[in-house]
């Protein structure tokens, strides 16, 4: 076979292999990543409006929410006795593309979130950062910015209040690292609703009642952290606002009955992380299925490709392997020989599609650094990439395979004397 054909048809295996793996890796990535951001939240509580816009701005931070719900009304969710745990989260600022979250120091333990260097906030405008916003935006302990408000750098910017900030959180490989993190007092603040009604050392144990004394709660949470509802107990809701409530269940029970008494309310919207975002990759599962389909059309073409070029091969040297059976080659040793190049063609092209579909995700990624919402890299290995290759590999060496028979098969004195 010629250089030129060898290289033509590896070329083509390896596009073929590219497509699907990219789309393999890619749909992993998305799919791992969407599970570990909603780990630990059964429930989201906010304004009336699409659920999946819902989720997408609660819980993953890559919309913008319906609106925003008073304090007030999520108390009795708070206090629910279907209710583990209630995370409250003030949304509407960015730095450089990073959501500022306003929450409780609560928010943390949700993604196991510890601090790397520094501390966390213990009062307003006080604010810490995701280990990814610190390397994308070079943040430290002692740095100050104002955010914009929005997701995108040409929103209003708060230059008249300034956040500093405290503390460098660990990477977790959830939303956490790319999230900067402060109370939602600080948020208030800088949206003209700083009437007093967060604590500073909010979610963390000991608050001044409104008599000046400390109150704690009597009991600690799994994390080790206490009051966990203390924010709706200290807070004077007077007008304040949330954008959503991170419920955790009590029970498996509450999936049954807590979105619909929820959705009952006239301003209150419940929406299911797990059921959202099923609902989503379905949709983009119908895409991504023609998408494959159309890339096994590409593999078989490529391995008709191959099994053309061998056969074209093996017809041109047909008075070539009927002299080196002459020679003493055996009927094996020719299989052998036109199995091997079968072979070669297969795996160099499975090979070099690999190699396309990883290094080509990680300069998507490294291209796309600055979106905190959709990281790619290439430094990945998909469970299902296992059985694409398994797959291309059995198509490929039985595509060689009828080549190599034809050779083992081959008639020497007819052969000979037809030349």
């Amino acid at each position: 076979m010629s250089p030129l054909s060898t290289a033509v048809n590896i070329l083509l295996l390896a596009l073929g292999t590219a497509r699907i793996a990219t789309l393999v890796i890619a749909t992993h990535q998305l799919t791992e990543t969407l599970t570990r951001d909603s780990a630990d939240i059964d429930l989201v509580i906010g304004a009336k409006g699409s659920p999946l816009q819902l989720i997408l701005a609660g819980v993953y931070h890559a919309d913008v929410p319906p609106g925003n719900i008073a304090l007030a009304d999520t108390k009795p969710w708070v206090k629910h006795p279907l209710v583990k745990s209630a995370t409250p989260l003030a949304l509407g600022d960015s730095f450089k593309g990073f959501r500022i979250v306003g929450s409780t120091h609560e928010y943390l333990t949700i993604y196991n979130g510890k601090i790397a260097s520094g501390e966390l906030w213990s009062k307003p405008l006080e604010i810490v950062v995701g280990s990814q916003v610190a390397s994308k935006t070079g943040l430290k302990i002692g740095s100050t910015f104002s955010g914009v408000h929005g997701l995108d750098d040409g929103g209003h910017s708060h230059d008249q209040d300034s956040y500093i900030v405290v503390g460098i959180l660990q990477p977790t490989k959830t939303i956490l690292d790319r999230l900067l993190i402060t109370s939602m007092e600080s948020v208030w603040k800088l949206h003209g609703k700083s009437n007093g009604t967060m604590t500073p050392d909010d979610g963390e144990g000991a608050h001044d009642d409104e008599h000046g004394h400390d109150e704690e709660d009597e009991h600690d949470d799994e994390h080790g952290h206490d009051g966990e509802d203390s924010y709706s107990e200290t807070a004077e809701d007077d007008g304040q606002e949330i954008t959503v409530l991170l419920i955790k269940y009590a029970s498996p029970l509450a999936a049954l009955s807590l979105p619909r008494d929820v959705n009952a309310e006239s301003a209150l919207q419940a929406a299911s992380p797990a059921f959202e975002i099923t609902r989503l990759l379905q949709i983009v599962g119908v895409g991504i299925g023609w998408l494959q389909a159309f890339t096994g059309i590409l593999l078989a073409s490529a391995a008709l490709s191959i099994f053309a070029a061998l056969y074209s091969s093996l017809k041109a040297r047909r008075y070539d392997l009927a002299v080196l059976r002459c020679l003493g080659a055996t009927r094996w040793q020719l299989f052998s020989l036109l199995f091997f190049e079968g072979s070669f063609l297969t795996v160099a092209g499975i090979f070099s599609g690999l190699i396309f579909a990883h290094g080509g995700l990680e300069l998507i990624g490294q291209s796309l650094g600055g979106s905190q919402n959709a990281p790619l890299t290439g430094f990945v290995w998909a469970p299902s990439e296992f059985a694409l290759v398994a797959g291309l590999l059995i198509a490929g060496l039985l595509t060689a395979i009828i080549p190599a028979r034809q050779a083992f098969s081959t008639d020497v004195a007819k052969t000979l004397s037809s030349n």
